[in-house]
């Protein structure tokens, strides 16, 4: 390499090196010694025959060198693209990468068409001078001795063990260690029974032995797979991070099937009573690798991660890389960016490709004739094609996994190469997330999840109004008002089932319990539904189709596990307690027969049936119907979603529906809150909001809070409005404002501005804060405040000064000398129009009225469609939509006629 620092001393050739100090022979074979004395036989010295002119002047100085110092020279060849044909399009590809035009004279580029990856014959040719330059590259081989443990990860140990444990008076077998397994098992059997005592508060004392026996299981099974550590890591993260007030999910996935989990508090769904499987987890006959998959407030998931890092070192901490890859359609508009093809003209390209997933741009020729008609027609778009071929699939760019986190005992530079994201002061594996394991990492899933803020807010506003927070623990997650709700499909704001094909699916189905729910969130899928499973649930739910259980020898045995879902089969936990039932095999077997049937690998199949149908015959059940069975589990199986998993979503579910069941002033404003920024969400809340018979009061200086808050005002249940919602005006404004309100409410608009910070609350915020309507319990119409909001903005100032001036005066920071008196020239209100438009500017929808409220008689007389139901229109169907138009622009046609946008 020409900037290797013996060769670029060498390279005086080149006038910007010698310009940057670049000292020639002498000052080259100085530097080659000194690495020659560090490395001894093990520092060559690199030539490169690129046909690149430096190349050429600097290959007879190392060769000379070599012969003064005896420092073997290597033969190299770099290596950016693998065949000769491919330059051009790697030159398109650097393009891509720093945002330059192909054609562009003043950009990076390769002098040469060299860079690819020669054959043996052809570097002996081109070496044939000094054949032992090749023959050093096998010496290099023979020297080298890397070997990478692939597979088997260790599962990291839990690092702060002994400090817990002392903390517990616990006696631990190798106090000395700082990572130790046995260490982890003591403490890990310790929190385990400590936390369930704690969760059988709450089941019946005829069942605590059930439980007691099953935590022993899983205790054991977790020890013996040697993962106490990896589960205390977890327990302790989300400890921290309940204590940190960040809120955390009540499970996801597989891990929901675990009392362990259940006990350790990592997960707040109870197992037993839904027939939720640990081997569905952890299958002690097929050695893998736990996977618990965390949900944490989506704002504040970045706190436990930064958790996570300082705990247990930034060396031993990384998020996973992800890699942007070049595929068809984008490969298309990169190639063309910087061909410099007209936007349209690549837009239209790249939209010839076929939408199907997987797509490629071989098959993408073959399946669209249009392709070939447009490059044989255009050369500009035959090149662009050319280049993409050549460049589809490649890593575009570098990101990092969303959720995905892993943590080791040792620095990870020891298992992993690593990466800095631009930006980010954590770092990231240079493996993607398929190939951790494999060198000694588990992962753990930090995800983030709105929703979970929604419950919390909705939660501080209960404690707020009520002196109380709803214990979702001890809350009856069969509560028949609850499934009421549900039921009439006004599901608007409800986690996982606001969406019109969910609300439909609930008036239809009328869920009546928690069971009902997990059902609905594992059927509302494209194959359950086409298969006709999900009709053939509700007809068996009420009535309309018989409820049985295959064969009559068989109704004894699968009722208990069919019994909730009506006799289908809608979870491949179900798919694994029939297999373990009927055909005898153990639950970890039953899980490897569940994970064969998604393969259906015939030979496999077979094997599998036989074995079920030999284990039904040997419990007294006749074969044929064993036989049929099987392969009705099969067809199933490829439906069947993890109970696991739906269960503990349909919690979150359950949650949201409580609230909105009984507080739904406080959830109606947590939902706003969070979607402040979003206006068509806020637009539909709003609307559910009046639906439910509450009132939306505007923002009021005096009442509102920063957030979307819930009060009764004059008897009424009113969401209010939340000033950190206006439009221009800011959180730090706001807190401020409430700052200076927790001395009392402002009487008028003297005592605002008297008591306000102006430095943090200026011109531009009061007058969005008097559009909105917040001032209006002042006593001005507010084109009073905003036609005089210059004379305000100087008193804001003047005050602003005054109390500059006060502080460290002989008489303090006293009333007298910061407080103003304002007189605002009375003036008649803005029409009701006017007064709408600024509520639309500053709150992004009107709050009081509505411009065509004047037209509402003769509206109602009209079957109209409303916007919000445009999803639900059939293609080609015909709508009257009734609306205000807001804006018409004119444009003009190629043909010369002029026509508008509405």
């Amino acid at each position: 390499c020409l900037q290797g620092e013996v060769n670029w001393h060498l390279n005086t050739q080149s006038e910007r090196n010698v310009k940057n100090g670049a000292k020639g022979y002498e000052k080259a074979k100085e530097i080659a010694l000194e690495y020659q004395s560090i490395f001894g036989d093990d520092f060559y010295l690199e030539i490169m025959r690129h046909g690149i002119s430096d190349h050429y002047f600097v290959d007879d100085l190392i060769l000379k060198i070599s012969k003064e110092t005896g420092i073997k020279v290597v033969a190299t060849n770099d290596t950016h693209y693998l065949q000769q044909k491919d330059a051009n399009a790697h030159e398109a590809f650097m393009c891509i990468a720093m945002n330059k035009l192909y054609d562009d004279p003043n950009r990076l580029r390769h002098s040469v068409h060299e860079f690819y990856l020669k054959s043996p014959e052809q570097i002996a040719k081109l070496y044939a001078d000094i054949p032992q330059a090749i023959e050093a590259t096998q010496e290099i081989v023979d020297k080298c001795n890397l070997e990478i443990k692939l597979g088997n990860p260790t599962p990291p140990n839990f690092k702060f063990t002994r400090q817990k444990a002392q903390e517990q008076n616990l006696t631990l077998p190798e106090p000395t260690l700082e990572y130790s397994l046995e260490n982890d098992k003591v403490l890990f059997i310790h929190e385990c029974w400590k936390g369930l005592e704690k969760r059988l508060e709450i089941v019946e004392p005829q069942k605590h032995q059930e439980y007691k026996e099953r935590l022993q299981v899983e205790i054991d099974i977790i020890n013996n797979m040697k993962f106490p550590g990896y589960m205390l890591i977890v327990w302790d993260f989300v400890i921290v991070a309940k204590n940190m007030g960040i809120p955390v999910g009540p499970g996801r996935g597989s891990a929901a099937g675990s009392l362990v989990a259940f006990s350790l508090e990592i997960t707040d769904i109870d197992p037993m009573p839904y027939g939720l499987l640990f081997e569905r987890f952890l299958n002690p006959e097929r050695v893998s690798m736990p996977d618990i998959d965390m949900d944490f407030c989506q704002s504040r998931r970045g706190e436990i991660i930064d958790y996570v890092v300082q705990q247990y070192g930034r060396a031993n901490v990384a998020q996973i890389i992800t890699f942007g890859k070049l595929l068809a359609k984008g490969v298309i508009r990169d190639v063309a960016r910087v061909l410099d093809m007209p936007y349209a003209k690549a837009d239209a390209m790249a939209k010839l490709i076929p939408d199907e997933l997987g797509i490629n741009l071989k098959d993408s020729y073959e399946k669209e004739p249009k392709i070939k008609e447009l490059c044989d027609s255009d050369p500009q778009a035959a090149r662009v094609w050319e280049f993409a071929l050549a460049l589809e699939g490649l890593n575009r760019n570098a990101g990092t996994h969303a959720a995905g986190v892993v943590i080791s005992n040792e620095p990870l530079w020891k298992k992993t190469p690593l990466f800095k994201p631009s930006g980010l002061d954590t770092l990231a594996t240079q493996y993607n997330g398929k190939y951790v394991e494999d060198v000694d990492l588990i992962k753990f899933d930090f995800l983030g999840l709105k929703t979970l803020t929604v419950i919390e807010q909705a939660n501080q506003l209960i404690q707020k109004r009520h002196g109380k927070r709803i214990d979702f623990i001890r809350t009856d997650v069969n509560d028949k008002g609850v499934y009421d709700l549900i039921q009439t499909g006004h599901t608007i704001g409800l986690f996982q089932i606001e969406s019109d094909g969910m609300q439909d699916l609930n008036k239809r189905l009328k869920p009546s319990n928690f069971e009902d729910i997990i059902a609905v969130l594992a059927l509302y899928r494209p194959g359950p539904m086409e298969s006709g499973m999900l009709d053939d649930f509700i007809d068996r739910k009420h009535g309309r189709k018989e409820i049985n259980y295959f064969y009559d020898e068989f109704d004894e045995p699968l009722r208990p596990i069919l019994e909730p879902t009506y006799g289908v089969i809608v979870y491949q936990e179900q798919v694994m307690q029939i297999v373990q039932t009927i055909g005898g095999f153990s639950l970890g077997g039953a899980d490897l027969v569940r994970r064969a049937m998604g393969k259906k690998i015939k030979e496999e199949m077979d094997r599998l049936k036989g074995e079920f149908a030999d284990g039904g015959v040997k419990k007294g059940y006749q074969r044929a119907h064993c036989e049929e069975l099987f392969d009705l589990i099969v067809k199933f199986a490829g439906y069947g979603f993890n109970k696991s998993h739906s269960a503990a979503y349909a919690l979150v579910t359950f949650y949201t529906s409580y609230l909105k069941k009984y507080y739904p002033s406080e959830f109606m404003a947590a939902l706003l809150t969070l979607e402040k920024d979003n206006t068509d969400k806020v637009v539909k809340y709003v609307d559910e909001v009046k639906r439910l018979g509450l009132d939306l009061f505007p923002p009021d200086i005096n009442k509102s809070d920063l957030v979307f808050s819930a009060a009764q005002i004059e008897g009424k249940e009113v969401v209010m409005f939340g000033m950190g919602a206006i439009k221009g005006v800011g959180d730090v404004a706001i807190n401020s404002i409430l700052h200076a309100r927790k001395e009392g409410d402002f009487k008028d608009l003297s005592d605002f501005i008297s008591r306000i910070d102006g430095s943090k609350v200026n011109k531009r915020v009061i007058e969005a804060l008097a559009k909105s309507g917040a001032f209006d319990s002042f006593g001005y119409s507010r084109r009073s405040i905003i036609e005089q909001i210059e004379l305000i903005g100087e008193t804001v100032g003047k005050v602003a000064l005054a109390k500059k001036m006060a502080t460290g005066s002989l008489f303090g920071d006293s009333q007298e000398l910061t407080t103003v008196e304002v007189t605002l020239e009375h003036m008649s209100e803005y029409s009701a129009k006017e007064l709408l438009e600024f509520e639309k500017s500053s709150l992004g929808f009107y709050v009081s009225g509505h411009p065509l409220d004047e037209y509402k008689e003769q509206i109602e007389q009209i079957s109209y469609t409303l916007s919000s139901q445009i999803d639900e229109l059939d293609n080609g169907s015909e709508a009257l939509f009734v609306g205000k138009v807001e804006t018409i622009t004119e444009k003009m046609s190629k043909k010369g006629n002029k026509f508008g946008i509405v």
